[in-house]
């Protein structure tokens, strides 16, 4: 991303105010307050950089990384937030750290969509051409290959959670954080009359990277559902996505059976193109 593009966004609020205002006041600002603004435009947008290649990230974490003061940066984050650019997630913490959500900032759907454009018009361009050209089976094997990586990476530590299927959507929702998709895994358990077998985890992704292309082509969402089905080894089902408007992706897993340790078996295949759509499912 260039500095250009995202100056562009975080001075457009400034560019509007200017705009009202009339041309006596203007004329009397100092040229040390213009200097005073152009340094900190240029330090917003080292800030938004950061959010952009780190997040979701902390305020304390982008200090660290910047070598800003807390208040300097908190400073910079209200303003970028103020314009809509850049948004908070609030993630749960896990292990001896669980307690109230970590407050971690991540680029908002407008900031994508306004640094994102050219990405996503020729993504979406070159996705429509392959369809036409070689047909929708092509564009799932393009999903499917996209997948693969995210596959391999966390099978290994996910098996090393054993066969419980709590343990391993834990393991999940944290690999997915450090990816930047925000996910959380709340076990839901199940109360009588109702049997134990119906209980589940709820993982839910507050972010994804590509939501607009999704919305176009909602095969993504079900190639990842069928990734996340092999990895944690039970049927799962998807209930929304943001990429159809959901406030955040939450996937249903069943818990009522333990998953096999070291069944785990990789797509080798994209599946048929005839079963039935998993990108919006109806709560089992």
């Amino acid at each position: 991303m260039s500095s250009t593009s995202s100056l562009a966004v975080v001075r457009r609020g400034a560019a509007t105010a200017a705009a009202a205002t009339p041309p006596a006041a203007a004329a009397v600002v100092p040229p040390a307050a213009v200097h005073a603004s152009d340094a900190d435009e240029r330090t917003r947008d080292r800030v938004l950089n950061a959010v952009l290649e780190h997040g979701p990230i902390s305020a304390a974490e982008l200090g660290d990384l910047l070598g800003f003061t807390p208040a300097a940066v908190r400073r910079h984050l209200d303003h970028l937030s103020r314009h809509g650019v850049i948004e908070v997630k609030r993630v749960a913490r896990s292990g001896a750290r669980a307690g109230r959500p970590a407050r971690r900032y991540v680029l908002s759907s407008q900031g994508q969509s306004t640094l994102g454009n050219d990405y996503l018009d020729i993504a979406t361009l070159a996705l429509q051409r392959l369809s036409e050209m070689a047909g929708p089976e092509a564009v799932r094997q393009f999903a499917v290959e996209r997948f693969a990586e995210m596959e391999r990476r966390y099978a290994p530590e996910i098996e090393e959670a054993g066969p419980d299927i709590r343990a391993r959507a834990l393991v999940l929702a944290e690999a997915l954080t450090r990816d930047g998709f925000v996910a959380s895994a709340a076990s839901i358990e199940a109360k009588a009359p109702l049997p134990a077998a119906l209980s589940s985890v709820q993982l839910c992704q507050g972010h994804c990277p590509i939501q607009q292309l999704a919305a176009q082509f909602p095969v993504f969402c079900d190639v990842e559902t069928e990734v996340f089905s092999r990895l944690v080894g039970v049927d799962v089902r998807r209930l929304s996505t943001l990429a159809r408007g959901g406030h955040v992706c939450t996937t249903h897993i069943p818990t009522g059976r333990p998953a096999a340790a070291g069944q785990h078996r990789p797509a080798t295949t994209p599946g048929n193109l005839d079963e039935v759509s998993n990108h919006l499912q109806e709560r089992p």
